[in-house]
C-alpha cells in the first residue's frame, strides 16, 4: 500500500505558476502509474495529467495541454505537476493518485475510478 501527500498549492494571480508535489511513502513509487486530478466546487473530479512508471510517457487533458507538465523522480518517490499560465478556471483542489495495474496504452488511465490510492489534495486558487 502506498500513502500519498500533496503539497505546493496556494493563491496565485492569473498568468502565474505553481509547482505541485506528491510525495509517496510505504512502497516504491516506480511500481505505479501516477495521475493528477482536480475538483472545483460543485463540479465533478476531472483528469488533469498522467505519467507512466518510468516517466517516459505522459498524457494531459486538453484544457491544460501546453501549460502543465507532469514529471516524476522515482529516486525521491515524488511526482510533480508544473502549472504555468494559470487561469481562474484552474482553481480547484488538486489530488494525486496511484495505481499499480494501469497502463497509459489503455483508455482508462484518465478515469478517477481506475486509481486505487489517493492523496488528500492541495488547494490551488487563481485570482483574476
Amino acid at each position: 500500500q502506498v500513502q500519498l501527500v500533496e503539497s505546493g498549492g496556494g493563491l496565485v494571480q492569473a498568468g502565474g505558476s505553481l509547482r505541485l508535489s506528491c510525495a509517496a511513502s510505504g512502497r516504491t513509487l516506480s511500481r505505479y502509474v501516477m495521475g493528477w486530478f482536480r475538483q472545483a466546487p460543485g463540479k465533478e473530479r476531472e483528469f488533469v495529467a498522467a505519467i507512466n512508471r518510468s516517466g517516459s510517457i505522459t498524457s494531459y487533458a486538453d484544457s491544460v495541454k501546453g501549460r502543465f507538465t507532469i514529471s516524476r523522480d522515482n529516486a525521491k518517490n515524488t511526482v510533480y505537476l508544473q502549472m504555468n499560465s494559470l487561469k481562474p478556471e484552474d482553481t480547484a483542489v488538486y489530488c494525486c493518485a496511484a495505481d499499480q495495474f494501469l497502463s497509459l496504452s489503455k483508455s482508462d488511465y484518465n478515469r478517477a475510478r481506475s486509481y486505487d490510492y489517493w492523496g488528500q489534495g492541495t488547494q490551488v486558487t487563481v485570482s483574476s
